[in-house]
């Protein structure tokens, strides 16, 4: 027997509680204190001839370089012999009496004492020994003679035992150790007392608080979590879960390299073999995500608001949030995570409608009305881009908004459990936060004229709220107002007294509004136009007065302002349209129509599926575009050029003999946006059947080419004006008579990319004439002499133009 041999044996195996669970042990762990040794257990090797007694007092093999190798380390800390310590030395679930294999090399660091046992009741064996008995690996037994040492338990009673492993856990076989701070750390999961201090469930046929079998023969409880948990591991990961370390040896010049076929980190994926790029990747996407949510939060609905400033302010919504988020429990708190990322993405996509409503049709989108306005977008980019073009928008459009969705729900829940998981940090951090915008607030801090204290999104909540209300308050109130009509009950021989016999045209000429006159860049080539214009009626003894009307609508949604300035009621929403046209208010047309005196007319290019509407304007005879006999090519939006449909007007219409006079409506479409390729006249007896234009489109430019700039949009703009307005003076010049009284005006002003960001949303409006009886009758309306109204000509609602035409001209009220 060899007096200096050193062993720490694990209490009896009656110090140890059932299933694993090791009484009056702090359940406190950390990665040092599991052992540490390069060395794998030997495995299929042939088992040595069985020691003779001679051998007992014969140092095994190695067990000189065993004690060397532990130095002080085993000192003081002799075992204490049980019964069982015989049945210790099979690691794996040796069958009972099969000798152990040869011992191998001890890597032990000097110093390093003994690794723990996962069950707490013994101090571990130091490397190079037998699992269970203290003694050098491959000695099979201990030494009978060797003198009485201390019971070890109560030492082993201060040692922190390894963490509970078993399912529930966050640590995984073969997964490295996790960081807590990291962003990608997983959630802690809520443990009680009882999960504290046990180990995982054994499974049938395993001996409680061991992974040996049962039948296995009796082990020590160091032999449980040393051999029997290596042999459960998978092939490369640490049975505790951890990455193997480096040697005992490392950092001392005494280590030595891992065993090839098991390499650090082999189990734990790309982020094991990169740890550094995992730790970056996870800290960017946690940037990326908290960015992503503070600009939802921020975010403008006007693009004319995108500034630096209004991203530097302090969200209220984001600091509620997180103190919410903070206080959760973990299913509570993603239920709440993914239903504001959610909710934050529906706002995105509706700050982004307001954009582009506000950039094409002067205002927010309703989240009541507006929906049915897609299916004319859809139409819009087929006539602009064609078939393809506009599914390939229409498909991007999809994408982006559930990946809007997407994006903000998963950065919410991302953020949340980032704040679940720092807890003390993020309660600190949103303390602050709160303190500064509440000061921020009070104090009314502002940066470049931009509050820093931010409530953003709670009013954007409360503003789509109240327009809702609003909306659905509007309905029941326009419906009443619509029954309202001073000529409703006018009898027929009392209506327009004062134009009878004459050919009355209302012509509506798209896009021509205030900007077309007055804009710097616009205006030259418009006020030329109308200059030359107004010069023609004047050698063909026409006359003009001009003035203003406020349209009901801006950019678009042209059949607002149609019939806005036809009932005089004011028309500003789908709903007030569907409503007004939905019923029997007298309009424009049907007050002439009520005479008895006139056939009415509508010439509508741009109409080119049914009308319903014919009805309720009093339009008896409609030409729409399938009726106007066009073989020529489309111009964008525009299914024939305005030259072309008031010859076809006028071989079709005006031509013919007439029992009564004609009271027409048509719609001009040629300066319809996107206002490329834009058509040019030619001679009128070239214009036949519109085929001469095909040369014409192809040589136009592309909507591509000006739809993105705002200057070159605005020439092209002021060219399509330019041509509307000079078909139409050059056909009443050529066909109109004594008799013809034409009223034109823009229906709207074109979308804030040409008129400007806050243009006003006034048109132009003239009546032209032969038979000066015409103007006199409205000589106290203060219109300006021509075709161009001065800048300051009086300015009045749309919808008033039909009481004042009617008064003007003869008609008598009645209620």
């Amino acid at each position: 027997m060899r007096a200096n041999r050193s062993l720490r044996i694990g209490p009896p195996r009656h110090h140890r509680a059932p299933h694993g669970r090791t009484a009056g042990l702090s359940f406190k762990t950390s990665s040092r204190q599991q052992p540490n040794t390069d060395e794998t257990p030997p495995r299929d090797e042939p088992a040595p001839e069985p020691p003779t007694d001679t051998d007992a007092d014969a140092p095994a093999d190695g067990e000189d370089a065993a004690a060397s190798g532990e130095g002080e380390a085993a000192a003081g800390a002799a075992p204490e012999i049980t019964a069982n310590d015989g049945a210790a030395s099979s690691a794996s679930g040796d069958p009972e009496g099969t000798p152990p294999t040869a011992a191998t090399e001890d890597t032990t660091a000097p110093g390093s004492g003994a690794a723990v046992t996962r069950d707490g009741t013994g101090t571990g064996t130091p490397s190079g020994t037998e699992p269970g008995t203290g003694a050098p690996a491959g000695s099979g037994r201990t030494d009978p003679d060797a003198p009485d040492a201390p019971d070890t338990t109560a030492a082993a009673a201060d040692t922190e035992t390894l963490p509970d492993t078993g399912p529930g856990t966050d640590a995984s076989a073969g997964s490295g150790p996790t960081d807590p701070d990291s962003p990608d750390a997983p959630d802690a999961p809520d443990t009680t007392a009882a999960d504290t201090d046990t180990l995982p469930e054994t499974g049938p046929g395993t001996e409680p608080g061991t992974d040996a079998p049962a039948d296995a023969g009796a082990v020590g409880p160091d032999s449980s979590d040393g051999a029997s948990e290596a042999a459960a591991a998978p092939d490369g990961e640490d049975p505790a879960g951890e990455v193997p370390g480096p040697a005992a040896g490392d950092g001392a010049g005494g280590g030595e390299e891992s065993p090839a076929d098991e390499p650090p980190g082999r189990g734990n994926g790309w982020r094991g073999r990169y740890p550094v790029a995992a730790r970056t990747l996870a800290w960017t996407t946690t940037l990326l995500a908290a960015a992503l949510v503070l600009f939802a939060l921020l975010m403008p609905s006007h693009a004319d608001k995108f500034r630096p400033a209004e991203f530097l302010r302090l969200p209220v919504e984001a600091i509620f949030g997180a103190a919410l988020l903070i206080v959760l429990p973990r299913r509570p708190r993603i239920a709440v995570s993914v239903a504001a990322g959610l909710l934050l993405g529906v706002l995105t996509v509706l700050n982004i409608l307001d954009i582009e409503f506000n950039e094409y049709l002067g205002r927010g989108f309703n989240v009541v009305l507006d929906w049915s306005l897609f299916g004319d977008a859809q139409a819009y980019l087929q006539d602009t881009f064609g078939n393809g073009g506009a599914l390939g928008i229409a498909a991007l459009a999809v994408a982006l908004v559930l990946a809007i969705l997407a994006l903000t729900t998963l950065s919410v829940v991302r953020l949340g459990g980032l704040v679940a998981r720092n807890t003390v940090t993020a309660t600190r951090t949103t303390l602050v936060l709160a303190i500064a915008w509440v000061t921020c607030a009070t104090l009314g801090v502002q940066y470049t004229g931009v509050p820093i204290a931010s409530e953003h999104v709670a009013l954007v909540v409360q503003d789509r709220t109240e327009a809702v209300r609003q909306t659905l308050r509007d309905e029941a109130e326009f419906a009443r107002i619509s029954k309202k009509d001073n000529f409703a009950n006018t009898p027929p021989s009392q209506l327009l007294t004062d134009l009878r016999g004459k050919d009355m045209i209302v012509t509506f000429i798209e896009s021509y509004g205030r900007s077309a006159v007055e804009d710097p860049l616009m205006a030259p080539r418009v006020d030329a136009t109308l200059t030359a214009e107004n010069k023609k009626l004047t050698q063909a003894g026409f006359a003009a007065k001009s003035g203003w009307l406020t349209s009901a609508t801006y950019g678009g949604s042209s059949w607002l302002g149609h019939s806005t300035f036809l009932s005089g009621l004011w028309i500003n929403n789908q709903q007030r349209y569907r409503t007004v046209t939905a019923g029997d208010h007298l309009t424009l047309v049907g007050a002439f129509k009520k005479t008895g005196d006139y056939d009415t007319v509508g010439v509508m290019p741009g109409v080119q599926k049914a009308w319903p509407e014919q009805k309720f304007y009093g339009i008896d005879k409609l030409y729409d575009a399938h009726h106007l006999g066009y073989k020529g090519p489309k111009f964008s939006w525009s299914t024939m050029p305005d030259q072309y449909a008031l010859a076809a007007y006028q071989r079709l219409v005006h031509s013919k003999k007439h029992d009564k006079p004609l009271m027409s409506t048509i719609i001009l479409t040629s300066s319809h946006q996107p206002w490329a390729p834009i058509p040019r006249t030619v001679p009128q007896d070239q214009v036949g059947d519109g085929s001469v234009y095909g040369a014409i489109e192809k040589a136009g430019k592309r909507p591509a080419d000006i739809i993105t700039s705002s200057p070159k949009s605005k020439v092209e703009y002021g060219k399509a004006i330019s041509y509307s307005v000079t078909s139409l003076i050059d056909w009443l010049v050529k066909y109109g008579n004594k008799n013809t009284v034409l009223i034109y005006l823009g229906d709207h002003q074109p979308i804030a990319r040409v008129s400007g960001d806050h243009a006003s949303r006034d048109v132009p409006v003239s009546i032209v004439a032969k038979d000066p009886k015409v103007l006199d009758r409205i000589a106290d309306w203060g219109w300006t002499d021509g075709l161009r109204p001065e800048h300051n000509a009086p300015v009045w609602k749309m919808s008033d133009f039909r009481d004042r035409f009617l008064t003007s001209y003869g008609s008598t009220p009645h209620p």
